[in-house]
């Protein structure tokens, strides 16, 4: 039953025009994967001058390069909310994707002459489409996603993330398997554009958030959409059901606000405790997310795996491949068995556990059994490293893609796009400094870095807490209804007051049903 069900879910999320929009969550993640391989490779250190430094040093500048991305990544969170609101969620990913290209094109042409500073540009400005398009693609796929599967379509994000990241990983290492001197890492860096050219394509090929039409008060596109989403026709309950909806919460926010200025819409969100609660939830699970250590290792897997163990550089490339595939094989499973029958919460409180278990058992090993340099690996040591694949799969199931669904789907529509950017915002500026400190907490923690192991741990805990007291269910609930469930209970009583706000249309179903 479970796998008839699966299957099922997975054939309708396939067919919607949402899920094509995911290739944004496929060039976040195959930039994210692509840096680490190609920093640990000898021909890249000596083309940038770096080859010879000390450890420390050495650290130092691959997480420079490394966090450049993160740092552009955390600039474009302050624009986007008003690009998208401005222009709409579907033209906003399209030049987000052009950006990414220019700053891809940057990065490669900073090879032929080893320009750090060329360098440093073009990761800043991909950093820019990157971190926009976080931002941007679980945002239109919750406002175009029927609720039944909305979990499922934002997992699919996620699943892009990972699929990009494995792809990236396995470029790398068949790029020191098959070529030598430049081409080694040059290679894999040109072929960040693919995800970002993907995405310029596909964005064509999708309409605009109806949600987003609906602000424009553009109801006959707005419902256009949605009997193209929905497969449904315009006359059918439940599209006529999830217009009246978004007109009944739209009309509200006008009554109360009327048309805001960013200024004011911040003012609602803190000001106002459903709101207030919201923002804080999206804000904490962000940071949470970047604390379990997950980009530890999808910038650094292989100077991990080498912390672990595991010696040369074409032996930690694949190690790393090997990871890939098992975080995307993980958020598969979870996409279609998992991410719209478990829920949010139990998700995220057993995965904040299992995740804790096993960074603790790694670090347990590199406290009382260290690696030595040219002897055999140890079984401790074997086991060590199958469980940084276990906690692949455990994020997996939880802290990576449950984050995105919750943060994009609790918003009150008014404030949607300038939630998502908060979170988005607070995850590049945490990813930063995770980005920019790991690779020296791994050389000053301990031998193998235990005492990193044992922060991320410990980490895992304090998020289990937070979520066991502040994250209410909300799978099966409609994007309107989430203000009911955080408290923002006015928004209804003021409709069924003020009937005159809604749409025309609306209006005029409403006065035939009486």
């Amino acid at each position: 039953m479970a796998i008839g069900r699966g299957a099922k879910i997975l054939k309708l999320i396939i067919r919607n025009d949402a899920m094509k929009e995911d290739f944004g969550g496929m060039l976040f993640g195959w930039d994210i994967g692509t840096i680490g391989g190609v920093l640990a490779m000898p021909a890249m250190q000596e083309q940038f001058g770096y080859v010879h430094y000390d450890p420390p040093a050495k650290a130092d500048m691959s997480q420079n390069i490394a966090s450049t991305l993160q740092a552009g990544c955390f600039a474009a969170c302050f624009v986007t909310p008003w690009l998208t609101d401005r222009w709409g969620r579907r033209w906003a990913l399209i030049g987000t994707g052009l950006v990414t290209l220019v700053g891809v094109v940057l990065q490669t042409g900073s090879v032929d002459k080893g320009s750090l500073a060329v360098m440093y540009v073009g990761r800043f400005v991909a950093g820019l489409g990157v971190g926009a398009a976080s931002m941007l693609t679980p945002l239109y796929v919750a406002e175009c996603a029927p609720r039944s599967i909305r979990g499922g379509l934002t997992t699919f994000y996620q699943l892009f993330i990972v699929s990009g990241v494995m792809i990236s990983f396995w470029i790398n290492y068949g790029a020191l398997q098959h070529f030598s001197g430049k081409a080694t890492y040059a290679v894999p860096l040109a072929l960040q554009a693919l995800p970002a050219l993907l995405l310029v394509i596909f964005m064509f090929m999708v309409p605009e958030s109806p949600r987003w039409t609906a602000t424009q008060d553009d109801w006959e596109s707005t419902t256009k959409i949605l009997v193209r989403l929905r497969n449904l026709p315009a006359e059918h309950p439940y599209v006529q059901n999830e217009l009246q909806e978004m007109g009944q919460q739209l009309a509200n926010e006008k009554r109360l606000i009327g048309d805001a200025s960013t200024k004011a819409l911040l003012k609602e969100m803190w000001t106002i405790p459903g709101n207030r609660k919201r923002a804080i939830i999206s804000v904490m699970l962000m940071i949470w997310q970047q604390m379990t250590g997950v980009n530890a290792i999808n910038y650094y897997a292989p100077q991990i795996f080498a912390g672990l163990g595991m010696s040369g550089t074409s032996v930690q490339l694949f190690a790393t491949g090997v990871y890939g595939i098992v975080k995307t094989v993980g958020c598969f499973i979870f996409l279609v068995f998992v991410a719209d029958s478990l829920g949010r919460r139990r998700s995220l409180l057993w995965t904040s556990a299992a995740q804790a278990i096993a960074m603790y058992i790694v670090g347990i090993y590199g406290k009382i059994e260290p690696p030595v340099a040219g002897k055999p690996i140890s079984g401790f040591g074997y086991f060590a490293i199958v469980l940084i694949y276990l906690w692949a799969v455990f994020f997996q199931f939880g802290w990576g893609p449950v984050c995105w669904i919750l943060v994009s789907e609790i918003p009150t529509a008014r404030l949607r796009a300038l939630n998502v950017a908060i979170g988005a915002a607070t995850q590049w500026l945490f990813n930063f400094i995770i980005a920019r400190t790991v690779l020296t907490m791994q050389v000053t923690m301990g031998t193998a870095g235990y005492g990193m192991f044992f922060l991320f741990g410990t980490f895992g805990w304090i998020m289990g807490v937070f979520v066991w007291f502040f994250i209410p269910e909300t799978k099966g609930l409609s994007l309107e209804k989430m203000d009911e469930l955080f408290g923002v209970t006015q928004a209804p009583k003021d409709v069924e007051d003020a009937p005159e706000l809604a749409p025309a249309d609306i209006r005029e179903e409403n006065a035939e049903k009486s």
